[in-house]
């Protein structure tokens, strides 16, 4: 499974949260990857307007208030898509067979409304959302 979207959420909470500013190198040293993998995924949220760098000044900027920021709007940025997508079917089912020739139209449908479920969960939840429930937990562990 892809982790760029939770990636995409933690890098967004540390440059939310950091009062300096913070580069791809101490952002992944937090994630636990190498820093061209960071570059590769808040190029994708700049792309989208969510993150801001200058050439020459370490550091990035959020560009869009945490309040404001879905998490439905960070997977779209990191996944270029309009809509949720978690599952995949399998191919190459036998038609011969009476549960290979509809498995395919029954596990669409199951998966689809999931997955509209989930779309609107990410619409409903912000970027402060997950910072608050963060403070939180740190707060449990003080």
């Amino acid at each position: 499974m892809d982790t760029r979207f939770s990636s995409a959420i933690h890098i967004l909470i540390m440059i939310a949260g950091s009062e300096q500013p913070l580069t791809s190198e101490a952002i992944a040293n937090s994630v636990g990857t190498n820093p061209s993998y960071i570059r590769k995924v808040t190029g994708l949220l700049k792309k989208k307007g969510i993150l801001d760098s200058r050439q020459g000044i370490h550091g990035f900027s959020l560009l869009i208030p945490p309040e404001e920021l879905s998490l439905f709007a960070v997977y779209q940025a990191i996944n270029e898509s309009d809509e949720v997508h978690v599952f995949d079917l399998h191919q190459n089912t036998n038609d011969e067979c009476i549960v290979g020739r509809h498995i395919r139209p029954v596990l669409n449908e199951t998966f689809r409304e999931v997955e509209e479920k989930a779309e609107q969960q990410l619409r409903e939840t912000t970027l402060a959302d997950c910072m608050e429930k963060m403070r939180i937990r740190i707060g449990e562990e003080q």
